[in-house]
């Protein structure tokens, strides 16, 4: 077990089953850095996230096999926000199914982000439930004992469930 994996033991913290979200043409690497950094090497999540995507043209298909096959069985949803994933109809429908499930979401902005007016653009349903205090928001994290209390901090807001915005229509096509 590696020394972070005891650090987490000693502080009772358990390992979280985790989905992560992201625009896979644009933020591969930044995933593959963010699982390997932070993924099950170190003991500190699964790893949950889609490997490739679902073949179909059936948006309801889609949308349920992300939460059955998904969504269903982890404890929080990471969207990692890079320059584009505010446009993704899958990031959107994968936050839905989130607070769906009631599931604690955390909005990481990846170093390469997308910015307007000053302020990093995220996907709006993240932004809705970040305003509502129901999902945490933070910039990049390269520690893994502040990256495991922000994945706390997440799980913990997540406890008030009358905080969930869910109510915005799923986007039906990804924006240009």
């Amino acid at each position: 077990m590696s020394l972070l994996g005891h650090y987490l033991q000693s502080m009772k913290i358990p390992k979280r089953k985790v989905f992560i979200s992201y625009h896979h043409k644009n933020d591969q690497d930044w995933f593959e850095y963010f699982s390997g950094k932070f993924g099950e090497n170190n003991e500190i999540f699964y790893d949950k996230s889609l490997d490739n995507r679902i073949r179909s043209d059936d948006p309801e298909y889609v949308n349920r096999r992300i939460r059955e096959d998904f969504i269903v069985g982890s404890s929080i949803t990471i969207v990692l926000c890079g320059t584009e994933t505010w446009k993704r109809k899958y990031v959107d429908w994968e936050i839905y199914s989130t607070l769906h499930h009631e599931h604690a979401l955390l909005g990481i902005a990846l170093p390469r982000h997308f910015k307007r007016d000053g302020l990093i653009i995220v996907p709006d349903r993240l932004h809705d439930n970040i305003s509502s205090g129901y999902a945490h928001w933070v910039l990049w994290q390269e520690d893994p004992p502040t990256f495991t209390r922000e994945m706390e901090a997440a799980i913990s807001k997540s406890q008030n469930k009358s905080l969930i915005n869910n109510e915005r229509p799923k986007m039906e096509r990804n924006l240009p």
